[in-house]
């Protein structure tokens, strides 16, 4: 089997990163939401949007994780 390029390491690097950035974002929408939730006064219209970008950035980590785990033949 042959090692993997420079190329193909730095570019897993910095998927890897990328992940790590969306996963914290996904945690902290979700701790807005929450927040905002457990207000009486809560602007729904913004938990929604929140809402909706807590679903796309979720989308944004699975499309990596999908990147960077290898396809498997069995």
């Amino acid at each position: 089997m042959t090692q993997p390029s420079d190329f193909e390491m730095e570019a897993e690097d910095v998927l890897r990163v990328e992940l790590e950035v969306f996963r914290q974002e996904h945690r902290d929408l979700d701790a807005a939401i929450t927040a905002l939730e457990d207000k009486a006064s809560a602007n729904q219209l913004t938990i929604q949007r929140l809402k909706k970008k807590k679903l796309i950035t979720k989308d944004k980590i699975m499309r990596i994780e999908n990147l960077l785990t290898p396809d498997i033949i069995a």
